[in-house]
C-alpha cells in the first residue's frame, strides 16, 4: 500500500514538471529589429489635390502685393498716387542732398554755394519726415536714385567752373518743376490725413527750392520741364 502511494505521488510530480514544457512548446519569440532585417522608410503624402511650389520659387513680397489700388489706414485710405508721391520725394533726396554737399564745395560762384546749402539742408529734413511718413504707412521707399537722376549727377559732377554751376542749376531746377505738379495732385485728392499734411511740407520746400534756384540767374529754357498740353 505504501509504495503504491508512492508511485502515484511521483507520477503526479512528473505531470506537474511537464506541464510548464508542454504551455512553452508553441511559443516562438518574436525576432529582434536587427534580426528582421531594415523597416523600411515611410512617407507623408499630400493630400489629393494639393501642389506644392517649385523648389526655389520666390515667396510673394507682401509689400508689392499691397501696392495696388487703395488700401486702408487709420489716417484714411491710402491710394496709389499718395504712395507715388512718397516714394519720388525719398528719391528727390538720394540724389539732390549729395549733388548740393558737392555743389557747396565745388560751385564757382558764392552764391550757387549759398543756394546749395541751403537746398541740402531742407532735404535732410525732408527726408526724415518722409522716412517717418513711410513708417507709419507701411510704404516701401527706394534706397538708390534711378538712372535718370544718375546720369544727371554724373553730368554735373563731371563738369567744373560755370559749367559745372549752369548744368547743376539746369538739372535741379527741371527735377523740381517735374514733381511740384505731382505735389499739387496729390494734396488736392488725398483723403490721407498724414499724406495731406505731408505734400504741404513738399510743397513749402519744393517751391522754395525753385526760388533759390531761379535767383542765381543761371536757369534757361533747358532748366525748365516741357508745360502740360
Amino acid at each position: 500500500m505504501r509504495l503504491h502511494r508512492n508511485r502515484r505521488a511521483l507520477v503526479t510530480c512528473a505531470i506537474a514538471m511537464l506541464c510548464p514544457l508542454t504551455a512553452c512548446a508553441g511559443y516562438a519569440p518574436a525576432p529582434s529589429p536587427a534580426a528582421a532585417g531594415p523597416v523600411p522608410a515611410t512617407f507623408e503624402t499630400e493630400p489629393a489635390g494639393f501642389e506644392t511650389e517649385p523648389a526655389g520659387s520666390p515667396s510673394p513680397d507682401p509689400a508689392e502685393e499691397s501696392d495696388i489700388g487703395t488700401r486702408p489706414t487709420k489716417w484714411g485710405p491710402l491710394s496709389e498716387a499718395d504712395r507715388d508721391l512718397i516714394r519720388k520725394v525719398r528719391l528727390a533726396s538720394l540724389w539732390e542732398m549729395p549733388i548740393a554737399q558737392d555743389a557747396v564745395q565745388r560751385a564757382a560762384t558764392a552764391r550757387v554755394r549759398e543756394v546749395s546749402k541751403e537746398i541740402s539742408a531742407q532735404h535732410h529734413t525732408l527726408d526724415r519726415q518722409v522716412r517717418d511718413l513711410a513708417t507709419k504707412l507701411e510704404v516701401k521707399l527706394p534706397v538708390k536714385p534711378t538712372e535718370q537722376q544718375q546720369r544727371w549727377m554724373t553730368d554735373i559732377s563731371g563738369r567744373s567752373g560755370n559749367a559745372y554751376d549752369t548744368t547743376y542749376v539746369k538739372w535741379l531746377r527741371l527735377a523740381h518743376g517735374q514733381i511740384f505738379g505731382l505735389i499739387g495732385a496729390v494734396r488736392g485728392s488725398t483723403q490721407n490725413t498724414l499724406v495731406r499734411r505731408f505734400s504741404e511740407q513738399a510743397n513749402t520746400a519744393v517751391l522754395n527750392h525753385q526760388r533759390l534756384l531761379e535767383s542765381t540767374g543761371l536757369t534757361t529754357p533747358a532748366s525748365f520741364p516741357t508745360p502740360p498740353a
